[in-house]
């Protein structure tokens, strides 16, 4: 019986098991064997085919070895799904030199320090979480894989890399793992992801890697701008203030216009934004 057997579908349209790779790991309890199948899984997430070829290879394994097989599923760092971001911030556009500079220390923190990594890469996943869920994806998983793949070697650190160009240009990188699928699950049958992904305009799951990374970038660098220059505080006010107008009963126009009083005042509370929307009408 080969693998590839199990799921004749995916194997026709071009994809299936491609490869097998072995790793011996020394454990508390012995040596441990652990087997990977590689596998195209084309446009689909790719739980249910990988997870069906381990059920279908583990007797094989266990005949060879003599060895118990005790796990047989996926595994979330999926890092044969790599898919890069990249973009260009023109330093003028942004404050300048020493904008760039500021930033550029402020991304070196999250490089070196897992606490400060922790926060960075949440601010990324922040961006790339809403594509994930609004297209019927599993975020757990993403999430899992981006993590694993922060800590690959030995320390977690930042997912997102910054340099300066030769012109001094801010240039931002985004690589980790999206393992993510427009056919399969709730991506498929969900009419609410089938209209997102009509929206994006995206016609494979590579599309939608690509998509799902640049908007995590795009999310990072919002995030650490506003933490090098105004601070993070600032837009987190905004927000906050908003929130409050509409408990306050704020509708419409008169939600930005009970904020922004707010805000003036620095006087984010209830009982203000009553008052001010009372003022108001």
């Amino acid at each position: 019986m080969c693998i590839r057997d199990r799921d004749k579908i995916l194997v026709d349209l071009g994809g299936g098991a491609r490869d097998l790779e072995v790793r011996i790991l020394d454990s508390p309890i012995g040596k441990m064997i652990v087997v990977h199948i590689i596998v195209n899984v084309l446009d689909a997430m790719g739980a249910n085919a990988v997870n069906t070829m381990c059920e279908a290879l583990a007797p094989m394994l266990e005949e060879l070895t003599g060895g118990k097989v005790r796990l047989k599923i996926i595994s979330n760092l999926a890092d044969r799904r790599i898919v890069k971001a990249k973009a260009v911030f023109d330093k003028e556009t942004i404050g300048g030199e020493k904008v760039v500079d500021a930033f550029l220390e402020s991304y070196t923190l999250a490089s070196i320090d897992p606490y400060r990594a922790a926060t960075h890469n949440k601010g990324i996943m922040n961006g790339i979480d809403a594509v994930i869920i609004a297209t019927g994806n599993d975020f757990r998983a993403i999430e899992a894989g981006a993590h694993a793949y922060a800590a690959r070697n030995g320390q977690y650190t930042s997912l997102s890399k910054y340099y300066k160009d030769k012109n001094g240009n801010l240039v931002g990188e985004l690589e980790m793992p999206m393992a993510v699928g427009i056919i399969g699950g709730a991506a498929n049958i969900h009419p609410k992801a089938r209209l997102c992904r009509k929206i994006l305009g995206v016609k494979t799951a590579k599309e939608l890697a690509e998509v799902a990374v640049s908007l995590g970038l795009a999310q990072n660098f919002a995030a650490v701008y506003a933490l090098s220059t105004v601070g993070i505080q600032k837009g987190h006010m905004r927000l906050h203030a908003k929130n409050i107008a509409v408990m306050a009963g704020a509708t419409g126009e008169d939600i930005d216009r009970v904020a922004e009083q707010m805000i003036k005042e620095n006087k984010i509370k209830l009982d203000r934004a009553k008052e001010i929307l009372t003022s108001l009408k």
